[in-house]
């Protein structure tokens, strides 16, 4: 039987795996809000290739690396990084494994954030010690 988690207990872990990255990091993301949803509603597939059911985690928003002198000049709305709960759980078979597959996906979404792409992502996650 495949491990389940409370909302509650799930975004705990959420938390404790943002509060894991290094400060150098943490400390440069702003205006960044995490959520969690049980599945991507067709909006965040646009897009994508993955199936309601296979997407882990979306990053939604500007880029850091994008972001002008512009940005934040008017009220600017958060940009967004959603965890799908019921997917990852899916993806794992034990509460441990669903802790790491949280924190690979959550950090895998800030690397979007900083503007990298799929391939420096793999490659910084290889260097970071989950």
């Amino acid at each position: 039987m495949k491990p389940r988690l409370s909302r509650e207990a799930f975004e705990e872990i959420v938390e404790r795996s943002f509060e894991t990255l290094p400060s150098k990091f943490r400390d440069k993301i702003d205006n960044v809000q995490i959520v969690v949803e049980d599945y991507p509603d067709e909006e965040a597939l646009r897009g994508s290739r993955s199936s309601k059911y296979e997407l882990l985690g979306l990053y939604q928003g500007i880029p850091l690396n994008r972001r002008g002198t512009w940005y934040g000049a008017s009220p600017t709305l958060p940009d967004k990084i959603t965890l799908y709960q019921k997917n990852i759980e899916m993806a794992c078979r034990t509460e441990g494994e669903i802790e790491h597959r949280i924190a690979e996906v959550l950090f895998h979404e800030i690397g979007h954030y900083f503007g990298m792409n799929e391939r420096e992502i793999r490659a910084a996650m290889k260097d970071f010690e989950l």
